[in-house]
């Protein structure tokens, strides 16, 4: 609509733009230890104190509720638009080898640092959007907010706490996911399931079970120990379990000439467990060729093998297999297991499409853990989040994306939660395309300036036509 004004204005604050950006990079917002005042910790706090300079800069009127989140707004008339990004950031490593997560660094066309492509580029993109709305007298009928939350990482508890001051815009995005749009959101189901074991001197026996760490993340290591046996027990079955999962099986004896296995298969998140190989479920596989004494813990390993097999990323075992044409096919993970000899404790993560519902999944799963001998974690599926394709709101987001791409879009769908999934009119738009891997979460987290300036000039497009 204003594609050359636009164009000129964000091409013009390229620099302004990187300088901003670096100033919120280098500050460590990895969620801490609450202090009063700061819900999330100092960083978190530190970092929303200044992007509420960035934001009175560049003319918004600000109010900060609480430290959870900070929120900009400009322009004339009732709220039309909420732009929700976020400044906290992911855990860091010691493995960088472009610069330190913290140390933003520009080099070939690219930015790089923590927070820089999730969330704080895009964060900046909004930012200087409403810059140029503003200060080229663009024209608009309602008003536009961002907010800025602090807490996106680590549960959305942020946004939890300002909806309870705030009412949902009549269209909300975040842009922290992937262009062209995503409308749809897969339901989840992840719960925990648990039992008590007999203590028993029967021998040989699995005495130590354990893998993963987080329900969300397909394990890539674990181990057991099994008294009673030594390493040719085991070792035959290791080996052509290798050869056919990919996992590699590490035997040793223990001082206490028991043996134990070590598991390494391959990490991926918990929405695509098909990218990775899980070290829990070829572990349960291997030891279900051991000659182990019949007792509960055997028994219930026979049947988690059975119920999660390696490979089987889509619940066929359990009988919950689906999918549809608008969200495409279900996927489960077994995240965590562990066990001694007092207890069995699990935790599976299912992402569900929209024919999903508690009672051809929840129930189903719950019925089958119920039947090895496994108790559930009470409570239903968190319901899947849409916004339809043919929506005012979907489809202008989608001409904009193809006036500034010069391609056809179409709606994305995902596995994951974005932090727009518990509002009813939230689609998640932009950043980045799946082209290009920004090693979100990973090392080396870069976004391409580029990508960033062009994402400015589309949120600008998006505020007029949704405002005006």
């Amino acid at each position: 609509m204003y594609r050359e004004q636009i164009e000129a204005y964000i091409d013009g604050k390229k620099d302004e733009m990187l300088t901003d950006l670096q100033t919120l990079v280098r500050i460590d917002s990895q969620r801490g230890t609450p202090e009063e005042g700061m819900p999330f910790g100092e960083g978190p706090a530190r970092v929303l104190k200044e992007a509420s300079a960035l934001m009175e800069k560049a003319g918004l009127t600000v109010t900060n509720y609480d430290n959870y989140v900070v929120t900009g707004d400009f322009g004339p008339g009732e709220k039309a638009l909420d732009i929700l990004a976020h400044l906290d950031v992911v855990p860091v490593t010691k493995d960088w080898t472009v610069t330190q997560p913290f140390e933003p660094l520009i080099r070939d066309g690219r930015i790089y640092g923590r927070g820089t492509a999730d969330d704080k580029g895009p964060a900046v993109a909004a930012l200087y959007a409403i810059r140029a709305v503003r200060e080229l007298g663009l024209p608009i009928k309602h008003s536009v907010r961002l907010i800025l939350g602090s807490d996106e990482e680590c549960g959305s508890s942020d946004l939890e706490y300002y909806y309870t001051k705030e009412k949902e815009a009549p269209y909300s995005f975040t842009p922290d996911a992937d262009f062209p749009l995503i409308n749809l959101e897969k339901a989840r189901l992840a719960k925990s399931f648990s039992a008590e074991l007999d203590k028993t001197a029967e021998r040989p026996a699995v005495i130590l079970l354990e893998g993963g760490d987080k329900v969300n993340v397909v394990p890539a290591k674990a181990r057991a120990v099994a008294a009673g046996l030594g390493i040719a027990a085991g070792a035959e079955a290791a080996a052509r379990i290798q050869e056919k999962t990919g996992v590699a099986f590490t035997l040793t004896e223990t001082e206490d000439g028991n043996l134990e296995i070590r598991t390494k298969g391959t990490a991926a998140h918990g929405s695509t467990p098909e990218l990775g190989s899980n070290a829990l479920t070829a572990l349960l596989e291997m030891l279900c060729t051991l000659p182990l004494a019949d007792c509960k813990g055997a028994r219930i390993i026979h049947a988690l093998a059975g119920l999660f097999p390696h490979g089987d990323t889509r619940g066929e075992a359990f009988g919950v297999a689906m999918k549809d044409d608008k969200s495409g096919a279900l996927s489960m993970n077994l995240g965590i297991l562990k066990m001694d000899t007092d207890r069995i404790y699990g935790e599976y993560d299912v992402r569900a499409p929209l024919c999903a519902s508690d009672e051809n999944l929840t129930e189903v799963v719950r019925a089958a853990l119920k039947k090895a001998g496994l108790t559930m974690e009470e409570g239903n599926m968190k319901p899947a989040h849409y916004v339809p394709e043919d929506s005012f709101f979907v489809k202008t987001l989608l001409d904009t994306y193809e006036e500034y791409f010069g391609k056809k879009g179409k709606p994305l769908f995902t596995g994951g939660g974005t932090y727009v999934h518990e509002l009813e009119r939230g689609v998640a738009f932009g950043c980045m395309t799946e082209e290009v891997d920004n090693h979100m979460h990973g090392d080396d987290e870069f976004m391409e300036i580029d990508m960033l300036l062009r994402s400015a000039k589309i949120f600008a497009d998006a505020i007029v036509r949704l405002c005006s």
